[in-house]
């Protein structure tokens, strides 16, 4: 009985070549695919027409006349976020972007990072890098199933029986959002400020937000404290520090592998 899945005869052996780049820490497969668009990846001197390029290693294959290199080891850093900073590399709008904290935050050695999901600009708390496109993408899937825990300042009446119900998921303007653990925490007032901690799985934009304010709330601060067993602790604002490869190995281990 074989062990492997028979090729398909349609399909070329290796990986695409956005894949492949994504997995040596180049860019996002999303931004790799536009800088084979711009003709700014060649392959023997070569442009790369398309990301539907299939090959079984990258040798030959140069980004900006510069070549790439083999992958390099994963590594995963926390960030803590602070307000105001967009999570992109660069912005036409001119705003400041996570990477311009992150010269200072980062050792001068450290491999090209990309961020893993995003906080928006008024977010701010637990941010994850890795050099690593393929951990990226796994991390990121819905199906992963990975929580991620926030605790929201909100302004407005909820009741703790309210937030339970959250538990089998809610619709708000056509959009299903799925199980939610949230809870008041102890201290607040009806009519003022309340901090209610709120886990998901999913992970969709903006999702934490809108959930609350469906419920009537104004969120007015929003921070993330933990992605999967990575948590936030005493890390300071605007510093980055790296996860022990021990920590990230057995992280590793536990995820599901994503379907080809």
């Amino acid at each position: 009985m074989p062990t492997n899945p028979k090729q398909s005869e349609d399909r070329p052996e290796g990986d695409r070549i956005a894949k492949l780049l994504a997995r040596a820490g180049v860019a996002s497969r999303r931004e790799i695919e536009r800088m084979i668009a711009d003709g700014r990846v060649t392959l023997r001197d070569k442009v790369v027409e398309t990301p539907a390029t299939f090959l079984t290693s990258l040798r030959g294959v140069s980004v900006d006349g510069k070549p790439v290199a083999g992958p390099e080891p994963a590594q995963l850093f926390a960030f803590h976020k602070p307000t105001g900073l967009i999570t992109a590399e660069r912005d036409p709008a001119g705003r400041a972007t996570i990477y311009s904290a992150l010269r200072n935050a980062l050792p001068k050695d450290t491999p090209r990072l990309m961020p893993i999901g995003r906080l928006d600009l008024n977010t701010e708390g637990l941010l994850l890098l890795t050099n690593d496109g393929g951990l990226k993408r796994q991390m990121e899937l819905p199906s992963s199933g990975i929580p991620r825990t926030y605790r929201a300042r909100a302004f407005g009446d909820v009741s703790q029986e309210q937030l339970e119900a959250l538990i089998e998921g809610v619709e708000i303007d056509g959009v299903r959002y799925g199980s939610i653990d949230a809870n008041l925490e102890r201290g607040g007032a009806s009519g003022k400020n309340q901090w209610i901690e709120m886990t998901i799985t999913e992970g969709k934009n903006r999702e934490v937000r809108r959930v609350i304010e469906y419920l009537g709330l104004k969120v007015n601060r929003l921070i993330r404290t933990a992605y999967g067993p990575f948590g936030l602790g005493d890390l300071p604002r605007g510093q980055a520090v790296r996860i022990r490869k021990g920590d990230l190995d057995r992280f590793v281990s536990t995820l599901k592998r994503p379907a080809k």
